[in-house]
């Protein structure tokens, strides 16, 4: 009798190992090499693409600061001081004294005042003309005078200005602030260009007046000695001379 229920239990026993699972603790865990490879792949292939999107964001970024730059206005502008001496040498030449620069006037001056002499002309028109042909001349060797005294007075603002725009264009960040100092370091040139043609023009109309003071002096002199001929001893001339 205890020999059956000895048997009993023991297969009681054998039952209940058979049928319940194994503790979670003692189950096996199993490695898959190939698995864990295509995992780690697909990991590294993500952080590349990660990684690349960075790039490109700081690429990016970096493009639009360069742009930031490029269009970056240059802080320093000498235009101002250049029209004003540009201004300063135009107002001189618009003020030039009697025989202006103005073909009219210069016609209607050659045609009266500086007409070839004749026998038609009295002699205190003789006189008067020779007068205000000198006090032209005069006026044109003033004006070109002032003329070069106003384009040296612009040497100091020019260097000043030229010192400054150099050193904006040297210190410029962006290819807009490069041209805008290479664009007012054209624009000091012009004004330059500018004052040395007013210098030549008041020099020139200076010469050209005194030039023709001579010429119609001397037809004036010509004209005195064929009335001194004509008129004999008694013909009193003119004191158009002193005006050569």
């Amino acid at each position: 009798m205890n020999r059956l229920h000895r048997l009993a239990t023991a297969g009681a026993i054998a039952f209940a190992v058979f049928v319940c699972p194994e503790p979670a603790s003692a189950q096996l865990v199993v490695f898959d090499p190939h698995n864990y490879a295509q995992n780690v792949l697909t990991a590294a292939r993500a952080l590349q693409q990660i990684n690349n999107q960075i790039v490109s964001l700081q690429n990016q970024a970096q493009m639009l600061i360069n742009q930031a730059k490029n269009l970056a206005t240059l802080p320093f502008s000498s235009l101002l001081q250049l029209e004003q001496s540009i201004q300063r040498t135009q107002q001189l030449l618009a003020q030039a004294q009697r025989i202006a620069y103005d073909i009219q006037q210069i016609d209607r001056a050659f045609s009266t005042t500086y007409a070839p002499a004749s026998s038609s002309i009295p002699d205190q028109a003789l006189i008067a003309n020779a007068q205000t042909r000198w006090q032209n001349a005069m006026a044109g060797l003033q004006d070109a005078m002032r003329t070069q005294a106003t384009v040296v007075g612009n040497l100091d603002t020019n260097r000043t200005q030229m010192s400054a725009l150099v050193t904006s264009s040297q210190a410029a960040t962006g290819a807009l602030q490069a041209s805008q100092a290479g664009n007012q370091l054209l624009a000091l040139q012009a004004q330059q260009l500018a004052d040395l043609t007013a210098v030549v023009a008041a020099h020139g109309r200076a010469q050209n007046l005194e030039s023709a003071q001579h010429a119609t002096a001397q037809d004036q002199v010509r004209e005195q000695l064929r009335r001194f001929l004509t008129h004999g001893a008694g013909y009193q001339p003119t004191t158009v001379q002193m005006f050569h």
